[in-house]
């Protein structure tokens, strides 16, 4: 059965950006967080990316997962920002970095990035996932996502999958949006391509975590 997706084509998305408060406000501020410098910023991308990993390393140990290499995505970005990684817990550094869509649930445009777990919700569900087998569907290559937690238990039974499609750019769009899903992490065709490389390469399953 094909993962049926709406996407908001992305010159739309550019054009109606601000209706869409997934961007953040305009601020003078010099004390906010939108006023840090880039190499704070990514000191600080870091050193969260590196917590997760590591609590996702002893996971994979403790569950019989892939130990090498593990996949990240950080809600707490905007999704105009690279906020998929890709994590070699080998070396303890990020080697990969992407956009990656969240779901609508079911709105073209909502005040907050909201998540559900329930068939039919299109949103986004946090929690930790198994990335399963590949197969070709309507957007062409894409993997199975089994969910591991409570919140994405029903990640399997909403066909919520890991795919590309070409409204994901290849680049930052900050402070615009990107196109949006039915809850499918999506990610662009040659971002996807760098992840199944990984992926079918692997003899145990890797993990991939959506957190906030």
């Amino acid at each position: 059965m094909l993962h049926q997706t709406f996407f908001v084509a992305t010159a739309v998305v550019l054009i109606t950006c601000s209706n869409k408060t997934d961007n953040k406000k305009p601020t003078t501020d010099k004390t906010s967080s939108t006023s840090i410098s880039t190499p704070d910023k990514e000191s600080i991308e870091k050193k969260r990316v590196t917590d997760f990993a590591s609590r996702l390393k002893k996971y994979a140990v403790n569950n019989g997962y892939n130990q090498s290499v593990c996949y990240l995505v950080d809600m707490k970005k905007e999704s105009g920002e690279n906020r998929f990684y890709v994590y070699d817990l080998n070396a303890g550094k990020i080697i990969h970095k992407a956009l990656v869509t969240h779901g609508s649930c079911g709105n073209s445009f909502f005040s907050k990035r909201e998540y559900g777990n329930t068939v039919g919700c299109n949103c986004s569900s946090l929690g930790k996932y198994k990335i399963g087998k590949k197969y070709y569907g309507r957007f062409g290559l894409a993997y199975k996502l089994h969910g591991l937690e409570s919140s994405n238990s029903k990640a399997f039974e909403r066909f919520v999958v890991l795919h590309a499609h070409s409204c994901v750019p290849d680049n930052e769009v900050s402070p615009f949006p990107i196109c949006l899903s039915n809850g499918c992490p999506t990610v662009s065709p040659n971002f996807l391509q760098t992840l199944a490389g990984f992926i079918d390469k692997s003899k145990q399953p890797i993990l991939l975590w959506i957190f906030e």
